[in-house]
């Protein structure tokens, strides 16, 4: 399949280095380590904080690992916002922009945040930066029309921060990147496995909000839905994210604080595999949490062999 449409940087975190809670340490990149940000939630879903190297165990295919590193105090986070800006937006643009400005208004000093434009083509409308007020004046310039090209952002995108990981020599920093589009991907070039496969690969966090109507008018709206939101869904669960659904705009400035607040609440943990391999397998993670009630969410896995940069 021709992979022509434009190239993309945006929202990168490189997570290349590893960190204890007393001190900060440059690791080498590599397939060895394995870096991840979990989030830990009690029953109601409330962020739990004051965990201990010592109330996590991780598992890499069923067999314990040590942890090597670990942090439960905040670090900048490097946050790129892809908004779907296509024809289909045109009623809902004003209320997108103001949930969008008010979530970059939210980010923290040191975090960095950059804004792309989706539609029939990709482009970065503000670049990756520090500046909270260029990138709520870029949101608020984006103008809906054409199509959407929903795969091509995010598989040129998590392919460029593939090139770019081990580059990066601001220290520690955490990566998210979080897409809003109210339909399916209708202009890209490249399908949703492309995009699937890379994401295992990247370590990228994805956060999806789906915008839905609050009822499908015909038996194939309801099925192409059904399919894309499984889709957004998967790719959240994947890199650790989250799916969010809203049917109602008004519920927008909801849905990012939460994402935000997730994103100042997470732990970076690490370690190296006790059987390192190179083979392009998959290897799942799980990470457990030693107290009653609490759960761990981070990302499934990752995929070895040549190119695999989704350890750090």
């Amino acid at each position: 399949m021709s992979r022509t449409c434009s190239w993309i940087i945006i929202a990168s975190l490189f997570a290349g280095t590893a960190i204890s809670a007393q001190q900060t340490t440059r690791f080498r990149s590599g397939v060895d380590l394995v870096a991840l940000n979990v989030v830990a939630t009690d029953g109601e879903g409330r962020f739990i904080s004051g965990l201990t190297p010592a109330d996590f165990t991780i598992l890499e295919d069923g067999a314990p690992q040590e942890i090597g590193f670990f942090a439960a105090t905040p670090v900048p986070i490097d946050l790129a916002i892809l908004l779907d800006t296509s024809s289909s937006m045109t009623d809902k643009i004003s209320t997108v922009q103001a949930a969008a400005g008010g979530f970059v208004s939210a980010i923290r000093p040191g975090d960095r945040v950059t804004v792309v434009d989706i539609k029939d083509n990709v482009r970065v409308v503000h670049p990756l930066s520090e500046d909270v007020a260029g990138a709520r004046a870029a949101i608020h310039a984006t103008a809906p029309k054409g199509n959407t090209s929903l795969y091509n952002g995010l598989y040129m995108t998590l392919r460029e921060l593939m090139k770019q990981q081990g580059a990066a020599g601001d220290g520690v920093r955490r990566q998210a990147i979080v897409v809003l589009s109210d339909g399916d991907d209708t202009a890209s070039l490249v399908s949703y496995d492309d995009v699937n496969e890379l994401a295992k690969r990247s370590g990228v966090a994805i956060y999806t909000i789906t915008l839905r109507s609050p009822f499908a008018r015909n038996t194939f709206a309801r099925d192409v839905n059904s399919e894309s939101e499984f889709g957004m869904k998967e790719l959240a669960q994947i890199t650790g994210g989250r799916a969010f659904f809203p049917v109602a705009i008004t519920e927008l400035a909801g849905v990012y604080g939460v994402i935000a607040e997730e994103l100042a609440s997470q732990y970076s943990l690490g370690y190296s595999p006790a059987t390192p391999r190179r083979d392009s397998a998959f290897r799942r993670i799980d990470v457990r949490i030693e107290r009653p009630g609490i759960r761990a969410r981070t990302r499934t896995g990752y995929l070895t062999g040549p190119g695999a940069l989704a350890t750090k």
